[in-house]
């Protein structure tokens, strides 16, 4: 088997101290499936050690149980409040560490880029994400919460970032082209 034909497992992270989002993807060439979806509930921990300790020891067995290779993760974007800031750069470090001590390889992207590799648009809401996401995984995502869908976009964007000849389509509704040009590379 080729080299391009592999089959690898992808785990997405969107990373927070309430809500932490995770998506694993099965890739083989340019075609992806949803393995697993889901977030991991924090906001009911007072202690944000036990909150840390929490997201290394879920993703640890996230990557056990589902044997994923490479972990893929939103970077912090810039924001106003510094004391969010500093506890989603602590929630990311520890979720990088639980990848990096399982002998991951892990990526960051921004959050803009994760946009652009979904939708073609860097501007795109959450919701807008969700949307087409539903439509490349061809189910209803719709009970998942946005953190699990961001990290689904995670993944995906990872995947396509790793594929060889891919570029992320731009311009207006260039995924409905693509998919339609391109029904080969869904899942």
């Amino acid at each position: 088997m080729s080299k391009s034909k592999e089959t690898k497992r992808l785990l997405g992270v969107d990373p927070g101290t309430n809500v932490l989002g995770y998506a694993l993807i099965e890739c083989t060439g340019s075609k992806f499936q949803l393995v697993e979806m889901g977030v991991v509930h924090l906001k009911k921990l007072n202690d944000p050690a036990l909150k840390l300790k929490k997201i290394f020891e879920r993703l640890q067995m996230l990557i056990d149980s589902y044997q994923a290779q490479e972990m893929a993760i939103e970077a912090p974007f810039y924001g106003k409040n510094a004391q969010a800031m500093l506890k989603l750069g602590r929630a990311q470090g520890v979720a990088m560490a639980a990848a990096i001590t399982k002998g991951l390889k892990v990526t960051e992207y921004a959050p803009r880029k994760i946009k652009q590799a979904v939708t073609g648009n860097g501007n795109a809401s959450k919701e807008q994400v969700a949307a087409l996401l539903q439509q490349m995984v061809k189910m209803d995502l719709s009970a998942h919460y946005l953190d699990a869908t961001d990290a689904l976009a995670v993944a995906i964007c990872h995947h396509y970032q790793t594929v060889r000849g891919f570029s992320a389509p731009s311009g207006k509704n260039s995924w409905s082209s693509f998919i339609k040009d391109n029904p080969d590379r869904l899942a």
